[in-house]
């Protein structure tokens, strides 16, 4: 059922939607060269307009710095050179990708001589709700280009200035390289009533994806009418196993939870089991790091009295905290390590670090999460990472898409059916 428009708000949102849905149409009639030289354009536009990016950004960041925006969230808000450059090189790896539409999945003849192929076909209008990360827009963008797909995107007030910038930007790119603009329409201009609205599009949008903490994932997989695929919170847990090696566990651990602590892929909770002979270095190292623990009373008695070393709450079990600090649990086994992450788990990655190939096993088959890590950072759940070029975001759902979401996750397929004067007996 279409949806019908009963404010002024909606009627322009609706209108977007449409102008999407046609541009959708054209743009799966496109060939993969089309697209291709689309994502090149983008490519080159932003490097061409760096300093114009870069200026609007700087607007974003003075403002919400002053605002009191917390400094994880400000680095995901901040643009450089290099990050540019890093969304460039990420836009080749993506144009390098094969073809994800069009594939033949399943196919077959009947008896009775009816040909059957079951092939993949873009999605059509997807939208995006994401929050002060501008890097988004560009990821989304070049993932929906190529496989085919719309993409409404709704990036937040946070970061509104670079993406005015950005999306004008790409729009004027893939213009000239032939695809219809309105294959990408922002939605910031349209308020909080736009994102209401959004939710309501029944008809008007296929797929609407939130990129965001748990408040904006909660709004809107409750409030949605369309379909939704929830991403992004990262409650991680990574267990450190006893005769886990104790260099490669500081090296991990401190890579999990430092590199970068305000993504969705950083450790938020460290499950010890009671005598890991890699315990207490590893805490030490964590704490020198600059890490605060939140830690239980047998993991406090492995490291020194520090003030960066406090009692853990329950609290501390479900905290997502996206900066230095960690919450620290002792278990007396792995299958209590296991229920723990069972009970407080979002589903995003969870890790093992041990020598035991038993114990390895054992985690990954009984760990219900989107990736299941083993002794490696959970750091490397990431749509770049896993050869994906980008993600949309990371699924914790568990129908159609689950982690990292590429082009063939912005895919669904049908049914190509031939006969020849077949009627049903």
């Amino acid at each position: 059922m279409l949806a019908q428009p009963t404010t002024p708000v909606e009627t322009e949102l609706f209108a977007r939607c449409e102008r999407a849905r046609g541009a959708a149409d054209r743009l799966a009639e496109t060939t993969r060269e089309t697209r291709d030289a689309a994502l090149q354009a983008m490519g080159e536009a932003l490097i061409a307009k760096a300093a114009v990016i870069l200026e609007a950004n700087a607007l974003d960041v003075e403002r919400e710095t002053a605002a009191g925006m917390s400094a994880p969230l400000v680095d995901r808000l901040r643009l450089t050179e290099e990050r540019i450059r890093a969304l460039v090189d990420s836009l080749e790896v993506v144009r390098a990708l094969e073809d994800p539409v069009g594939r033949v999945r399943r196919g077959s003849t009947l008896p009775n001589g009816l040909r059957l192929r079951q092939v993949t076909v873009p999605l059509g209008v997807i939208a995006c709700v994401y929050e002060a990360r501008p890097n988004v827009t560009v990821d989304i963008v070049a993932l929906a280009l190529k496989s085919g797909n719309a993409v409404l995107l709704r990036g937040g007030s946070a970061a509104r200035e670079t993406n005015t910038v950005l999306i004008e930007v790409l729009r004027q790119a893939v213009a000239e390289s032939g695809v219809d603009a309105d294959a990408v329409v922002g939605l910031d201009d349209l308020g909080r009533d736009g994102v209401q609205a959004l939710f309501g599009a029944r008809g008007h949008v296929d797929l609407l994806i939130p990129r965001g903490g748990r408040e904006l994932i909660r709004r809107v997989t409750e409030e949605a009418r369309v379909p939704v695929i929830a991403t992004g919170e990262g409650n991680v847990h990574i267990v450190l196993d006893r005769g886990a090696d104790e260099a490669q566990a500081v090296e991990i651990l401190l890579n999990a939870k430092t590199q970068r602590t305000g993504v969705c892929n950083a450790a938020e909770t460290l499950l010890v089991l009671d005598g890991a002979e890699a315990a207490p270095a590893a805490l030490r190292a964590l704490v020198d790091a600059g890490v605060t623990l939140h830690a239980d009373e047998r993991a406090r008695e492995l490291v020194a009295a520090s003030e960066r070393v406090v009692p853990a709450t329950e609290e501390d079990w479900e905290t997502e905290y996206l900066n230095m600090d960690l919450a620290v649990r002792t278990v007396d086994s792995l299958e209590e390590a296991i229920a723990h992450i069972r009970r407080y788990s979002t589903g995003h990655t969870e890790a093992i670090l041990t020598d035991s190939t038993r114990n390895a096993e054992l985690f990954q088959r009984r760990v219900d999460s989107a990736a299941v890590v083993v002794n490696a950072s959970t750091r490397f759940t990431d749509g770049g990472q896993f050869g994906l070029g980008a993600e949309v975001g990371i699924s914790t759902d568990r129908l159609h898409a689950r982690g990292p979401m590429g082009v063939d996750e912005l895919t669904t397929t049908k049914w190509l059916v031939t006969g020849d004067g077949h009627v049903r007996p």
